[in-house]
């Protein structure tokens, strides 16, 4: 691609250029058409790699790539003034098929871009070394194999950045094809299956060497000290890897580091703080999900540079040092799943621009520091699970900024004084304080307000007394409800409805009483498949624990859920429950629902999770159930069922545990076997029964040829008014 001239700055960008200047582009412009047409040798070579590419998968070259026309005008070709191809960008064009080496015969190849394709078979090592290419791309296709070894006697490839990311390669990384790209400047390698240990040597090849990313593979072994030697260096990037051992001490000779990430390994020991002061030009450190131990040392405070840290789930323990408030750069910390305790107050944060902070899972103590209020652009706070205590201080409200916040499980107190503090949080899409609060009501107050962009809402496991206040009516953005685990009472209250995007409702393990209302099943979200796009898919500024193992990252990761399990809810299951077709879970569980499984429940057919046990259910299980074909949990013990337990499909998956407590059940699954002569549907009417009765009677009794005529026809007309029923459920 021809590089753009750079003009002088006037030093007003409305001032117009003078007119020699557009005198000077007209001739640009006009020497620019009479620029030689490319030879007959590279459009042969395009025309070559064109073909070699599937019929459907070409991305049109076959209409813009036409022999016999100046391949200089090609759609992705660049040429030089004299007709030289230098560039060929073919990026996301949907190209299928392999790459032939025939791209090689462009001797003036400068930069070769085929990546985000479908093009697969290995990599031709004619481009690999290459003597003219300086950028090589074929990131995000499917190309697979070993990295071809050196094929080339030039010393000096003039190879600048290779990106080979996001493929299916292989095998170890090469050390002869390392040894000839000596001015690399950029490597990127992530996403790959390559093997053994990580190409250490590179910065004794490549000096000048900026960039290298081994993400996302399964290199092994520790990390050598050889890559102290890169001096140059300033992104060193392999996490998701199987990398032992400890930081060696050489490492922190590489101090032009700003981005040092080595995520999901197997790396050990302690965060030595004298080494590390070396790194002072550090923007981002990454050593997350590792088993370091030890403190986090002092020197931190000394990377005045850093925006970035992750620490997080490791074996680190102690206070944190009040150094780390004089990273003043710090936006983004992650202290997530260690041991570390003390006062979080020991650090001043007056002087952070803290944008995200996660110090959950960890055994800090106190109050939250007042100090942290005044990160006015913190947009994500996750405390979760530590021992904070105490009221909620006044000064959160001035968090304008705030997104998520989450403080569940620490011992946090006045629910009501908190909610009042945090509805001047008016940006606040996720808030998550359950397991805070113990035994204190539930504020009814209809006068509690604001949260008006509140999308999820956890208040659970407190455990709180009172009734399902009104002033969640008016949370009409909410998607996630979970009031699960404390002792509330009263009925599900009939404006459930009115949230129209709610699509997971977590009420279970409450006192919970009253019929099932009919309100319940025609909630929009979990009824139109339209409606899930209304959902939105973007990340949450944190991930949501529902448990310290469980987390997710996406709001509409959750499934779509309806849990009203363990409560005292009595009647029956209405059957307009079919209605709520994109449910994943259903868990009507432990309470006191009597009456027969609705056969509308088998119009869920996303339906995964179906508990229906610990009732008073009576009658069979229906046969329908067998259209549930992503069920993989299912049960319906503990009730009062009867007759034959479906098979086929899921259900010959399910083991008793799935039936028992129903002693009149029966199946080849369970010790009691079905009688061979089938029994009357259970759809038909008793007057159908008394019908036929009375008729059969009759003509045993009478012996009338027309009595027996009448009842045949009597007979098969019942038979057609109850088949036809159950053949339009089907077709439903």
């Amino acid at each position: 691609m021809m590089q753009p001239l750079n003009l002088p700055s006037s030093g007003n960008s409305t001032s117009k250029l003078p007119m020699p200047f557009f005198g000077l582009a007209f001739l640009l412009l006009s020497s620019a058409s009479l620029v030689s047409s490319c030879t007959e040798q590279e459009r042969s070579s395009l025309i070559d790699f064109r073909d070699g590419l599937s019929p459907e998968g070409n991305g049109g070259l076959n209409v813009s790539w036409v022999n016999g026309t100046d391949c200089c005008r090609w759609e992705g070709i660049n040429c030089s003034n004299d007709g030289v191809v230098t560039d060929v960008l073919l990026g996301s064009k949907g190209l299928k098929g392999s790459i032939l080496s025939s791209l090689s015969n462009l001797t003036g190849l400068l930069r070769l871009n085929l990546s985000h394709n479908s093009l697969y078979g290995s990599l031709p090592a004619e481009l690999v070394f290459s003597s003219s290419i300086i950028v090589l791309d074929v990131s995000f296709n499917d190309i697979s194999g070993p990295l071809q070894e050196r094929q080339s006697s030039n010393p000096d490839l003039p190879l600048q950045v290779l990106n080979i990311s996001s493929n299916f390669l292989k095998g170890q990384f090469p050390s002869t094809t390392l040894e000839v790209m000596k001015n690399l400047v950029a490597l990127n390698a992530s996403n790959n299956s390559f093997t053994g240990p990580m190409p250490s040597s590179i910065c004794d090849h490549a000096p000048s060497l900026s960039m290298l990313d081994l993400c996302f593979n399964e290199f092994s072994g520790t990390i050598s000290p050889e890559f102290g030697n890169c001096t140059m260096l300033k992104v060193l990037k392999a996490g998701q890897n199987d990398i032992t051992g400890a930081l060696p001490h050489e490492l922190f000779s590489a101090t032009s580091l700003e981005h040092l990430s080595f995520p999901n390994n197997y790396l050990q020991g302690v965060l030595d703080g004298s080494s590390l002061v070396k790194l002072s030009n550090l923007i981002i450190l990454d050593l997350g999900s590792n088993a370091l131990s030890g403190k986090m040392p002092y020197s931190i405070g000394q990377l005045t540079r850093l925006e970035e840290l992750h620490l997080d789930n490791n074996l680190m323990s102690g206070e944190l040092p009040s150094a780390l408030g004089k990273c003043t750069n710090l936006s983004y910390i992650t202290l997530r799943n260690n041991s570390f305790s003390g006062e979080l107050s020991t650090v001043d944060f007056t002087q952070l621009d803290l944008r995200t902070a996660d110090f959950s899972l960890n055994n800090f103590t106190g109050t939250i520091p007042e100090s942290i209020y005044t990160c006015s652009n913190l947009i994500a706070v996750q405390l979760a699970y530590n021992h904070f205590s105490g009221l909620l201080s006044p000064r959160i409200g001035s968090l304008r900024s705030l997104s998520f916040l989450s403080i569940t499980d620490n011992s946090f107190t006045n629910l009501t004084d908190a909610l009042r503090k945090l509805r001047s949080c008016s940006n606040l899409t996720s808030l998550l304080i359950g397991t805070n609060f113990k035994g204190e009501t539930i504020p009814q107050d209809e006068a509690i307000n604001g949260f008006g962009n509140l999308q999820v809402l956890t208040i659970d496991a407190c455990p709180l007394v009172g009734k399902i206040p009104l002033w969640l009516s008016k949370l009409t953005k909410l998607e996630m409800l979970d009031l699960s685990n404390n002792q509330l009472t009263g009925p599900i209250p009939s404006w459930i409805n009115t949230l129209q995007l709610l699509f997971y409702l977590d009420i279970s393990n409450n006192s919970l009483a009253g019929d099932i209302p009919i309100e319940l099943m025609n909630m929009p979200m979990i009824q139109y498949e339209k409606n899930a796009v209304r959902l939105d898919p973007k990340f949450l500024e944190l991930p949501v624990y529902w448990t310290p193992t469980r987390q997710y990252r996406m709001l509409n990761s959750f499934p779509i859920l309806l849990n009203i399990g363990y409560n005292s809810f009595t009647g029956s299951i209405p059957p307009e429950i079919g209605q709520l077709k994109m449910l994943d879970v259903l868990n009507f569980s432990s309470n006191n629902l009597s009456g027969q499984i609705p056969w509308q429940i088998s119009n869920l057919t996303s339906l995964q999770v179906l508990d229906l046990s610990n009732n008073q259910l009576t009658g069979e299980i229906p046969p329908a159930l067998n259209d549930l074909h992503f069920l993989s949990v299912f049960s319906v013990s503990n009730n009062e069922l009867e007759g034959p337990v479906p098979t086929g499909w899921q259900f010959d998956t399910f083991t008793n545990s799935s039936y028992g407590g129903n002693s009149k059940l029966c199946g080849h699954m369970l010790s009691v076997q079905c009688d061979s002569v089938e029994a009357p549907p259970a759809a038909m009417k008793k007057g159908h029964k008394k019908t036929i009765l009375a008729l059969a009677l009759g003509i045993f009794f009478g012996g009338l040829a027309a009595l027996a005529l009448l009842a045949c026809f009597l007979i098969a007309r019942l038979a057609y008014d109850d088949l036809v029923p159950l053949y339009r459920r089907s077709n439903d």
